[in-house]
């Protein structure tokens, strides 16, 4: 059987995510066009081929960091030329510098808010990056126990108002949410995810309040039409509820379908988005 081109491709990057490979390269070795390569690739993983091997780089990164490696010798196994190129992907791809990911959030602070809503408990955490996680429960015990949990090695400390940014602009945003406002776009997040999370969680903000997409219509708005369960995956792993709008995505078939953070809590949810008064009903 011939070996795909993409599949091969994607191999080769990952075994070659320490060595500068051009969208040339890649043009070359699958004998594709650029612009039939940037086409088929995203088509295929989601992300062009760059950011693919961008992504293959910073895993190889992280992988040395959780073994002996200092951050010095991870940086330069990795492919990364300098110090300066490495900074300048740790927002969007770790959240936290090097040596924090490296002690697994040690010396990391995270501030957090309970919020007592009618959706029952929010929790709203934050470093000073952005928000990190955004959960919903009836229990506020439960929440911080899940804080923890996430972030055990982290500095966490609940706190009151007067907030400090980013914390108040999230508190913000939720309370004008609950009160029927947009949470506005570009508000900072320092939340991590593989290439694929990110594309769908990048893809759920695009779903306007009060609409709803099945996992299917998701997977082919990323152009990967066969992915609905990873998609499906992807929404289960949202670690911060209503600023990665989850909730908007429901079965095939019209059901709700699971949510993290309860099924009627969802309904609640998708009801103040579409403004009914009554049970939301899914979509014939």
């Amino acid at each position: 059987m011939p070996i795909d081109p993409i599949a091969y491709l994607s191999q080769y990057l990952r075994d070659h995510a320490d060595e500068p490979v051009s969208l040339e390269d890649m043009s070359r070795i699958t004998g594709y066009s650029p612009f039939h390569l940037q086409r088929k690739f995203k088509a295929a993983l989601g992300v062009s081929p760059m950011r693919f091997h961008a992504r293959c780089r910073m895993d190889r990164m992280k992988t040395s960091l959780r073994g002996d490696e200092t951050v010095t010798v991870a940086m330069y196994e990795a492919g990364f030329g300098s110090s300066s190129r490495l900074y300048e992907r740790v927002d969007s791809e770790i959240g936290m510098t090097p040596a924090q990911y490296k002690a697994r959030g040690r010396g990391v602070e995270i501030s957090y808010v309970i919020l007592t809503t009618a959706l029952g408990r929010i929790l709203i955490a934050a470093t000073d990056r952005g928000l990190c996680g955004l959960q919903l429960s009836d229990d506020a015990a439960a929440l911080r126990e899940a804080l923890r949990e996430e972030f055990p090695a982290a500095s966490l400390h609940e706190t009151v108002a007067p907030f400090t940014e980013p914390l108040r602009l999230w508190q913000e945003a939720i309370e004008g949410f609950l009160g029927g406002r947009a949470i506005a776009v570009g508000l900072p997040m320092d939340i991590r995810a593989t290439a694929f999370q990110a594309s769908v969680w990048r893809y759920l903000r695009t779903i306007p309040a009060g609409a709803t997409q099945s996992y299917s219509e998701v997977a082919a708005g990323l152009g990967r039409p066969k992915a609905s369960r990873a998609v499906a995956r992807a929404c289960a792993s949202n670690p911060v509820a209503l600023a990665i709008p989850c909730h908007r995505v429901i079965r095939n078939n019209g059901d709700l379908g699971g949510y993290r953070w309860g099924i009627e809590r969802k309904r609640a949810i998708l009801e103040r988005e579409s403004g009914d008064t009554g049970l939301y009903s899914p979509r014939p």
